[in-house]
């Protein structure tokens, strides 16, 4: 079977054929359909990521396929359409324990469902969660037309929030605002961000996917008592926040970390599941697919993330 490899730290990705995986004891086998890329990935190969995995080892974290073989009492059964997460999705098959898998609903497609659990779990647990995002309040989106700014943006809309969109591009500020944000902001002709979102009325809730100064300055944007995620560092390094800032406008600084939700609240990451297949059931999430491409295009994929060409989420067929 094919599967893409990191042989080396620092390395592109490499396509190579292996033996065939098979399911051991307790073990589902499900040949995979589509996979999808995470800013995660790109650190994972790098060796920065803060779960190290040494080479070689199968670039994704989450995917989508079809169930071969389940144990009797999994609850899966052969043909069953399911997403998954777990390490090394980048194959054509994988073997995973039941708790890897959930079932899709209908009308999902795989390409979808390969990117649909990271980012819209990061988004939903974080706004509903943590940030405690409420209809009257404004939220504004870091980063809004990458892979998870787009499902903040469509998460927080489906909250009833006001959603302010901060993407570079105007291409990419029109898929932004059809995802569901009342208004946009283009970083890449904004010499003043905190002023463009006070001039909105200020924010309630900070999603900040970018980091760097677009982060610091949407802080400074806050309402008194508002709340400051920090979902990554797109922008390439963490922002300088001044806490005497959070101090004089009860600012609370929320650092969110979906992976570990596992071990901090399993229960709170399974309802969430829960609730956003629900929400796609009846309509109200409509995960966009930035690229596909197949997996002998794997080394392409990751560049195309490393540049954040992409909008919406980059999936790898196979």
């Amino acid at each position: 079977m094919r599967i893409a490899l990191v042989e080396r730290l620092g390395g592109e990705p490499v396509l190579r054929e292996v033996p065939v995986a098979q399911a051991g004891p307790g073990q589902i086998l499900v040949r995979m359909r589509a996979a999808a890329l995470n800013f995660a990935d790109l650190l994972k190969a790098r060796g920065e990521y803060q779960e190290r995995q040494d080479p070689p080892f199968a670039p994704g974290l989450e995917g989508a396929g079809e169930v071969l073989a389940a144990p009797g009492d999994s609850g899966f059964r052969p043909g069953d359409r399911v997403a998954v997460l777990a390490a090394g999705t980048m194959a054509e098959r994988v073997a995973v324990p039941p708790t890897a898998c959930t079932p899709l609903p209908p009308g999902m497609s795989f390409e979808q469902a390969a990117g649909f659990q990271i980012a819209y779990g990061t988004s939903h647990l974080a706004l509903a969660g943590r940030a405690g995002l409420r209809a009257v309040e404004t939220l504004a989106v870091l980063g809004a037309a990458g892979g998870v700014g787009l499902t903040a943006v469509e998460i927080g809309r489906a909250l009833g929030a006001r959603v302010i969109g901060v993407a570079r591009g105007q291409d990419r500020l029109d898929v932004v605002r059809a995802a569901g944000a009342g208004h946009v902001i283009n970083s890449a002709d904004c010499p003043d961000l905190k002023a463009a979102l006070r001039e909105l009325g200020g924010v309630d809730v900070v999603y900040d996917a970018v980091g760097d100064s677009a982060g610091e300055a949407a802080f400074r944007a806050l309402n008194p008592g508002g709340r400051f995620l920090v979902i990554g560092f797109a922008g390439g390094k963490p922002p300088v926040l001044p806490l005497n800032h959070a101090l004089v406008k009860n600012i609370a600084i929320h650092g969110f970390y979906w992976g570990g939700y596992a071990g901090l609240d399993p229960r709170a990451m399974a309802d969430s599941m829960t609730e956003l297949f629900g929400m796609f059931a009846d309509g109200r999430l409509a995960p966009v697919v930035g690229e596909a491409m197949p997996l002998d295009r794997i080394a392409e994929a990751f560049d195309l993330l490393r540049s954040r060409r992409s909008v919406g989420k980059i999936v790898v067929t196979l």
